[in-house]
């Protein structure tokens, strides 16, 4: 069978069993702070598992995007050198929300796998929890006594807690679990060896294929476990795994799940793929990554240098690092491999074959930040090598960190290029300066959350927003979160007016009134599907009922941003093209941010074109026509645009300002009529990332306050050119006589340093052995002082050259040595200058002939010029 008959066969067969067949969710994560990215079937469900909120099915059959490569579940290191590991796979799922339990879920299973995918029984094994007495908990015999049922007792084998006791991170729903494991050895291996020997212990062809997981717990933050409201089943079968179970291969990579890939870059390569371990790996590599990198900036997670897209910037650039190393692309590749993925996926994960020159795009432009990091890295290496010899041939930690740091260098690539120059790395002291950075990471983001105090349990939030700012509620819970040594409280109500943070829209902001006081509502964020108001007090009475009640003037100017944000995309899509697609929002009080698609700068008649059209559509006056809970399905048929990694129900919302202009699915909050937003102006058009461009605009009264400032200042400028009108003609005359002067000052200071070189050279005197000179000089610039060295260079043999000044009040030090000086008295500028900038508190480097340096003491140049010609005594 083919991956995509794999796939299809297990949900028409969960489908037969009553499940309903969901999308996945997006790879990235918006409203959990505990994820980045999906890293488990079972993430998206999480809410249901715990009770926050009724399952819409009580049986779902999936099958979900995953990505481990950070946190608990990181399989970052093993990708690409065994079999089975990955950092983007699919995970297929079956789930009960409180419905069927242990005996349906471990039935279905082994029918699926041995009656439907005809794997041999006698290469299956299962395991069950075997109970932990530190936790009180017991050993599954009810998993135990099902499995009897169907398979050899022999064939049963007990787990531990790591193996056996399933926990997504440190607090959350758990619970025993049930693996199944399958045997691929041939049958000769087998003989020698019993498989049950070799289950669990990283052995490529005995490999876990599928889990199921009885829900039956919550960790809670003091690491205690308390049951569920209701015992639920999340089962995971890894895709990729069952595919080279089920097509007899050795390797996840042998499959068609990664062959096409595989195949096309070994040809671009001009290689065989297993023909050599380390091209092979890289190969693997590269094949896996690029999925990783693909899904996600398909899904709305652009590379960066934070959070999440630091993450997919360090797995594309691991890739890169591959390509280059092992398979000599000196120039962008991972781009091409994306239409190659897009084919492969169209039918399934339809997203990236929407956005397929715009991932490429990314991806390229990526590459070649990269590689010219990568060149950059290189040229730091050569430039310190003398250091490093005088090190003992050891490229020390803290170089060693920077080159990870600064310039993306993974640690085993310092090591490939410093083996090439003989060198070798200190790794302790690299492990050292990794240590201190981590700790500075973890100290800056340090948060202690405590476990929520439920006060009515089963309470689903009723959420109002749309059509009231206040209502009277019950605070259902609470906990306390202490975050950088601040406090401060979380809370949900039974009902809410509040605004929580998401889709691009900022949270309301407000208080919660009562008897007993008030208490300011800081913030509203999305925990999940929680609504949390974030407050600095809780109300001295948590029984009583509050006025929740919303900041509404803050409220208004948001929905004026919101809305105008709608009709600003429309507006792109009908000046740039239809490929304008939404990539990132922010809309606040102040303003509104919009990302959007786009591969060049928009140009000034473009953003007065689309400004145009959108302070038109104001003036129109349109009503807003919402219209809540619409089937995603008609919403499609009425040409809504729906946001690529957005997470959208069976229901939705749409929001319409003129049908022939904007139709938009949003759970925001909109005005009226378009006519409430007054004005709009656009401050501000520039790049995010590669084929992202971002505008910046405010409206209503911000606008109005920002076109007086700009009225403001140009009056001032008319007042300063003392004209009326031609203002441009006026200041391109400003501009040439300032051209004029500054040529004649460039002359000037030229013939300046001339007369300076002519005295200093008759200043050189000898000293020990060679021709010296140590003196400060009158230059405006830096580029002056190394014009000086270098004309004085060419005029005096044997030469070594220090040179002071004061530029604009800092200090700047020159040395220079004359070939001579470099090869025969075994002197070297990098070292001097190091020696020397200690005076002027500052550092410097270059090359072994001439060096500079900055610092922050001018009174240190007198002490710096007597140090150099100590050091050369």
């Amino acid at each position: 069978m083919t991956s995509a008959q794999i796939r299809q066969q297990f949900l028409d067969f969960f489908a037969s069993k009553g499940h309903q067949i969901v999308p996945s969710a997006p790879i990235v994560v918006k409203d959990d702070p505990t994820l980045m990215f999906i890293n488990s079937g079972m993430a998206p469900f999480k809410d249901y598992f715990l009770g926050n909120k009724p399952a819409p099915y009580a049986r779902v059959a999936d099958t979900q995007k995953c990505l481990r490569v950070s946190g608990k579940h990181n399989d970052l290191e093993e990708v690409g050198y065994d079999t089975y590991h990955h950092t983007m796979f699919e995970m297929l799922g079956n789930w009960s929300f409180g419905d069927y339990f242990k005996q349906d879920a471990l039935k279905w299973s082994w029918e699926l796998l041995t009656e439907v995918y005809k794997l041999p029984k006698d290469r299956l094994y299962v395991s069950v929890f075997q109970g932990d007495a530190s936790e009180n908990l017991p050993m599954d015999q009810e998993a135990f006594d099902i499995w009897k049922t169907m398979i050899a007792e022999d064939r049963i084998l007990m787990g531990n807690k790591k193996d056996n006791f399933w926990e997504m991170g440190d607090t959350g729903p758990c619970g025993p679990c049930s693996e199944i494991h399958v045997d691929l050895r041939s049958d000769e291996e087998r003989a020698q060896v019993d498989g049950k020997s070799l289950v669990n212990n990283d052995h490529p062809q005995v490999v876990e294929i599928w889990n199921n997981v009885f829900m039956e717990f919550n960790r809670l933050a003091d690491a205690s476990l308390v049951k569920l409201p209701a015992q639920h089943v999340d089962t995971g079968m890894g895709f990729e795994r069952l595919c080279m179970a089920i097509q007899g291969k050795q390797s996840n990579y042998d499959t068609d799940v990664f062959q096409p890939m595989i195949q096309f870059i070994a040809k671009e390569a001009g290689v065989t793929y297993g023909e050599n371990e380390k091209v092979d790996i890289a190969i693997r590599v590269i094949a896996d990554h690029i999925r990783a990198i693909s899904f996600t900036i398909a899904d709305g997670q652009l590379p960066s240098n934070n959070k999440a897209g630091y993450v997919i910037r360090r797995i594309l650039r691991r890739a890169v690092r591959y390509s280059f190393t092992y398979l000599n692309f000196k120039k962008p590749f991972l781009n091409t491999i994306v239409p190659v993925l897009a084919d492969q996926m169209a039918n399934v994960f339809p997203e990236l074959k929407a956005q397929q020159a715009f991932v490429q795009r990314v991806i390229e432009e990526e590459e070649n930040a990269f590689l010219r990091t990568l060149e950059n890295g290189l040229k730091r290496i050569e430039a310190l090598q003398d250091t490093f010899k005088a090190n003992g041939n050891i490229i020390d930690g803290k170089t060693a960190f920077e080159l990870y740091d600064t310039f993306g260098f993974p640690l085993d690539l310092t090591a490939l290029i410093a083996k090439e120059h003989g060198f070798s790395i200190d790794e302790s002291g690299f492990t050292t300066e990794m240590e201190q950075q981590k700790n500075r990471s973890r100290n800056a983001a340090q948060t202690e959350q405590g476990d929520w105090v439920v006060l009515q349990p089963d309470v689903e939030t009723e959420w109002v927003a749309y059509d009231a700012d206040q209502v009277e509620a019950r605070i259902v819970r609470y906990r306390q979160v202490t975050a950088k040594n601040k406090k401060e409280f979380h809370v949900v109500l039974d009902r809410t007016p509040f605004y929580a943070e998401s889709g691009g829209q900022v949270g309301d902001t407000g208080v919660l009134e009562s008897t007993s006081g008030s208490v300011k509502v800081l913030d509203t964020k999305k925990e999940n599907d929680l609504i949390v108001h974030i407050t600095a007090d809780l109300p001295k009475d948590l029984s009583a009922p509050v006025i929740a009640k919303v900041d509404s003037k803050r409220r208004e100017l948001i929905k004026k941003n919101h809305s105008a944000t709608h009709l600003l995309h429309a507006a792109l899509k009908q000046v740039l093209g239809d490929h304008v697609n939404q990539k990132g929002s922010l809309v606040s009080d102040k303003l509104l941010r919009f990302d959007f698609s786009h591969f060049t700068k928009v140009t000034e008649e473009q953003l007065r074109e689309v400004e145009h059209i959108v302070n038109q559509r104001i003036r129109e006056s349109i009503e807003k026509d919402e219209r809540r809970n619409v089937p995603i399905e008609d919403a499609k048929k009425l040409g809504a645009t729906a946001l690529f990694g957005e997470k959208y129900g069976d229901f939705v919302r749409v929001i319409t300002f003129n049908r022939d202009y904007s139709i938009e699915l949003c759970g925001g909050i909109h005005v009226q009529n378009t006519g409430n937003i007054g004005f709009f102006k656009i401050v501000s058009e520039s790049s995010v990332a590669a084929g992202v461009r971002r505008i910046e605009a405010v409206t209503a009264d911000v606008a109005e306050q920002f076109v007086d400032e700009q009225i403001t200042q140009f009056e001032e400028v008319k007042q300063v050119l003392g004209v009326q009108k031609e203002f441009g003609k006026a200041i391109e005359k400003l501009q040439d006589e300032n051209a004029a002067l500054r040529k004649q000052l460039e002359a000037f200071e030229l013939k300046q340093v001339t007369a300076q070189k002519e005295k200093l050279a008759s200043e050189v005197r000898s000293v020990n052995g060679v021709n010296f000179l140590a003196a400060r000089v009158d230059v405006s610039n830096a580029d002056y002082l190394k014009k000086l060295a270098f004309d004085l260079r060419s005029v005096v043999n044997n030469l070594v050259l220090v040179l002071g000044a004061n530029v604009d009040g800092k200090p700047q030090l020159a040395v220079m040595l004359s070939d001579e000086v470099v090869s025969g008295k075994g002197l070297n500028a990098v070292q001097m200058i190091k020696e020397l900038a200690k005076e002027i508190k500052g550092g410097g480097g270059g090359q072994p002939f001439y060096a500079t340096a900055g610092g922050k003491e001018v009174a240190g140049l007198d002490a710096a010029l007597a140090k150099a010609e100590a050091l050369v005594q």
